[in-house]
């Protein structure tokens, strides 16, 4: 018998088929992956094997119990991490631990024993409110939720979205532990790595299985969407002798905690410059410092001229910004929310309407003026809140992890967009936990425990570091952390 068995299921949301007639099974105790684009219908498919809703047609089980009929019998096997909620943000990591065992008709004395393992590394944070805990720490309650009721069935929709590649690693090697004690995993992701580590994987797009087969051959066989050829940035330096970001001795104390602790560096005009760190290193507080949206403790800094203690307001219209979390509105239109963000940076209605009209032709959006965000394609999304965020033509872009959770093919368009931008003297701001991105930077800085640790080239870093790529000499230094990140 298959831990998990699906044939021939379909879904559609009125017209839109989430999935098209798909049929896989998973063997007791495999980590098997299930990978493809934004919209692949990737979510549907964990919710139905979770029967948190039914499918239009076909049959599916796990464990041998039917997902529909038999509903009670899985909720009691499944452990389920969804992409977008899994805690409760205002509740402390003690009581959703115990909303969760409640959930499943047992106690956290009950399950200790099955989380022990993890939860440990966590328990001494026990009365901290989840929503004050870094990605990695998150990671570790949110699994601990799922597992204790001892489930058999694991299922987890893109765990380690926007979570750096250290606390990544160490995720999946908490994953493999469990598959020893045989559990069986499925798992979604959009990070290759995480990909080669699953024993199998199934390749869903527009809602039908394209492939399904080892990592090796599913990667190689479709690799013009996980493996598309890589882009070189002719480096424009003409720009580069104007400082557009100057920080010198910049701290950031919250109490005794220093987050940022003593920074100085400089930005030059058309660069873009990669802004790395593990979650809990300082880098997000250091971006709100130079953004304008919190002011330092003490050293200085200027931004586009601007002095960040004082001229804030100044700042945030000499700048743009684009978050992975929030960028656009879903329920406005595509050119409501050009002229809402146009109106925010201070441009006038006659320059909006001549600019709005010229974005659209350019990005082939103008049969789309009037359809609404939530209803675009995340690629379309993606370039739609990066050109609304340089509408204005600001001296500088800030992008916070803009391409998390996003296909290899789609962020190597949106990395044309950034290339394109800086070619027009636009200085690019990068944070992001894809370390391939971080090849594609002119600078790089790597901050641990609130300190700037390594700044340089990426070509600079990997000999400084003898190491044969960003990710190890990543892992490297975000390992030398000595304060933890909670």
């Amino acid at each position: 018998m298959h831990a998990i068995e699906v044939n021939n299921v379909s879904k559609a949301y009125g017209a839109v088929r989430a999935l098209d007639d798909v049929s896989l099974s998973v063997e007791k105790g495999e980590v098997f992956g299930l990978i493809g684009p934004d919209g692949a219908g990737k979510t549907t498919m964990f919710r139905i094997l979770c029967s948190l809703l039914k499918p239009d047609a076909g049959f599916a089980a796990v464990d041998g119990f039917d997902v529909v009929s038999q509903m009670n019998e899985i909720r009691r096997r499944v452990g389920y991490m969804p992409g977008k909620f899994s805690l409760y943000q205002d509740l402390t990591v003690e009581e959703n631990l115990k909303f969760f065992a409640t959930l499943f008709g047992t106690t956290v004395e009950e399950g200790y024993d099955s989380i022990k393992a993890i939860y440990s590394q966590i328990e001494r944070f026990k009365g901290r409110r989840a929503g004050a805990l870094s990605g990695g720490m998150k990671q570790k309650l949110a699994l601990s939720c799922a597992l204790i009721h001892s489930p058999s069935v694991l299922f987890l929709d893109e765990p380690t979205t926007g979570v750096d590649p250290v606390s990544r690693k160490e995720f999946w090697e908490m994953l493999l532990m469990l598959k020893e004690r045989g559990i069986t995993i499925m798992a979604s992701t959009p990070y290759l790595d995480e990909v080669r580590r699953c024993e199998r994987v199934a390749f869903l797009d527009h809602g039908k299985i394209r492939g399904i087969g080892t990592p090796a051959h599913v990667l190689n066989e479709f690799a013009d969407i996980f493996n598309p050829p890589g882009i070189t940035h002719a480096k424009t330096t003409g720009y580069h002798n104007e400082n557009v970001i100057e920080v010198e001795h910049l701290v950031k104390a919250f109490g005794d905690f220093h987050a940022v602790d003593d920074i100085s560096f400089t930005v030059k005009k058309g660069e873009i410059f990669g802004f790395l760190g593990a979650n809990g290193a300082g880098k997000t507080t250091a971006m709100h410092m130079l953004t304008g949206l919190n002011q330092p403790t003490s050293g200085t800094g200027r931004v586009a001229g601007y002095d960040i203690s004082t001229e804030h307001e100044q700042i945030k219209r000499h700048i743009g910004y684009m978050s992975q979390k929030f960028s656009l509105y879903e329920d406005l239109t595509v050119a409501e929310n050009i002229r809402l963000f146009a109106g925010i940076y201070g441009m006038n209605d006659k320059d909006i309407a001549t600019k709005t009209d010229e974005l659209l032709e350019k990005l082939q959006f103008a049969d789309h003026k009037n359809t609404l965000v939530k209803s675009l394609p995340l690629g379309w999304k993606q370039k739609l809140a990066f050109s609304v965020s340089i509408f204005h033509d600001p001296a500088i872009v800030f992008l916070d992890e803009p391409t998390g959770g996003v296909d290899p093919a789609t962020r190597r368009q949106f990395w044309e967009l950034i290339y394109e931008a800086a070619s027009r003297g636009i200085t690019v701001f990068v944070t992001t936990h894809y370390m391939d991105e971080a090849e594609y930077c002119d600078r790089i800085s790597i901050m641990v425990d609130g300190k700037i640790k390594a700044m340089g080239s990426p070509e600079e870093l990997k000999k400084q570091f003898n190491m044969p790529d960003m990710d190890l000499v990543f892992t490297h230094l975000a390992r030398q952390a000595t304060r933890s990140s909670d």
